[in-house]
């Protein structure tokens, strides 16, 4: 996979955490649409293998246990 379609896919995990879905989709679709097959699949495997960092809370934003 290209580095900027990774840093893309990494901006857009940051961002849906952060409750900003639309920026996260914004900056998302154009790599996703411009990767060919090969790249494509490696996207697929990526997402798949990072669902978390879209859906958890990470660093900072983590809320610690009374």
């Amino acid at each position: 996979m290209r580095p900027s379609t990774l840093r893309a896919l990494k901006r857009a995990a940051e961002l849906t955490r952060q409750n900003r879905l639309t920026e996260a989709v914004l900056i998302a679709e154009p790599v996703i649409l411009a990767a060919d097959s090969y790249e494509g699949d490696e996207i697929l495997r990526w997402l798949a293998d990072h669902v978390t960092d879209f859906t958890s809370e990470t660093g900072n934003d983590q809320k610690e246990n009374p």
